[in-house]
């Protein structure tokens, strides 16, 4: 049995991370705000499946004191999901992103070395953090945005661009992760993540937009969408992302210090237009939607090549895209109680 300690653990990964864990018997402690919209009701999920079973300790990665006190304890394992997630939300307020993200993640690690325990350590970062990718030639085919040079997408030894707030907060964040490693002998990995969906996420349109697009697609809303559609995105089921977690814990030894891409990769790119499509045949009815001018900063591509995940660690994508986005429906579907529309 491990014990773990799981940050933003009410969040939508750290949730499903947790329930993973604790099913197996492992001692799960759960270190959230409970600021996030869905948190408490992720709270009341895992206390309802798991009475007695997991330790909840109310508390803000930002406070060092209370994070300090919680590292006390001891863990085999840290999973650090807390953050600051949406890059609009970074934009209107800068020093909250920063102080959440990069702030918030350094007294994560000081904490573990303040206290001189040895987790694995994983942290979630973001593609966001290579920028635009403007220098990378796009062209429009069968219907999508694709990339001319990079049929399996952006893979790790692309340059950081730190664009955007939340880019800066969490490419801060990142850099120092892996330094940690280098530096104090800190057992860490960095995921890069691009766009994970799956149950127990309550999104919106500037942040978990697959789950935004089906929430609307199931309740008859009407979905924006900024710029034409055609842009894409690769998808990771949430299930195959608490598999890269595992695997990379059981691989600690010959990755740490490492950096990986996690996303749905070249085979599960899906665009706007087609997402919708699929609900539409999900549903049966035709969704409304409205078009708006592009945001600043979306891209019209973005593909994560997760190939270095494979050969490191034996992981890749299992779940493809179409069971994925039925899977979440069906969640929705059943779970209407837990959506204020």
């Amino acid at each position: 049995m491990a014990r773990i300690l799981v940050t933003g653990g009410c969040g939508f990964v750290g949730s499903n991370l947790s329930d993973s864990f604790i099913r197996e018997g492992n001692e799960v402690v759960i270190f959230d705000n409970l600021s996030r919209k869905g948190a408490e009701k992720n709270l009341e999920w895992l206390h309802e499946n798991h009475s007695g079973k997991l330790s909840f300790v109310k508390g803000d990665i930002r406070d060092r004191d209370t994070l300090r006190n919680a590292m006390k304890s001891g863990y085999d394992a840290v999973y650090h999901t807390a953050g600051q997630v949406a890059v609009t939300t970074s934009v209107v307020d800068p020093r909250e992103d920063f102080e959440i993200n990069a702030i918030g993640t350094f007294n994560v690690l000081e904490a573990i070395r303040e206290v001189d325990i040895d987790p694995v350590v994983i942290f979630t970062s973001t593609n966001k953090v290579y920028g635009g990718i403007e220098d990378a030639m796009v062209m429009e085919k069968n219907g999508r945005y694709v990339y001319r040079d990079y049929p399996e997408g952006m893979d790790e030894t692309r340059p950081l661009d730190f664009h955007s707030p939340y880019g800066c907060s969490k490419g801060t964040a990142d850099q120092y992760v892996r330094d940690y490693a280098r530096i104090y002998g800190v057992r860490s990995v960095v995921f890069r993540m691009s766009c994970q969906y799956g149950m127990r996420q309550f999104g919106n349109e500037d942040q978990g937009w697959v789950v935004h697009f089906v929430i609307g697609a199931h309740f008859g809303k009407t979905i924006n969408i900024y710029g034409d559609g055609k842009q894409v995105r690769d998808i990771l089921y949430i299930d195959d992302l608490i598999r890269a977690f595992r695997l990379a814990t059981e691989h600690i030894d010959s990755i740490k210090g490492g950096i990986f891409n996690i996303g749905g990769g070249s085979r599960n790119v899906i665009s706007l237009l087609e997402l919708v499509a699929q609900l539409e045949e999900i549903t049966g009815s035709k969704i409304n939607l409205k078009f708006d001018n592009w945001r600043p900063g979306d891209q019209r591509v973005y593909i994560s090549n997760v190939n270095k995940a494979g050969e490191a660690f034996g992981w890749k994508p299992t779940i493809s895209k179409a069971e994925g986005i039925k899977r979440l429906y069906d969640w929705v579907r059943n779970n209407e109680h837990l959506f204020d529309v």
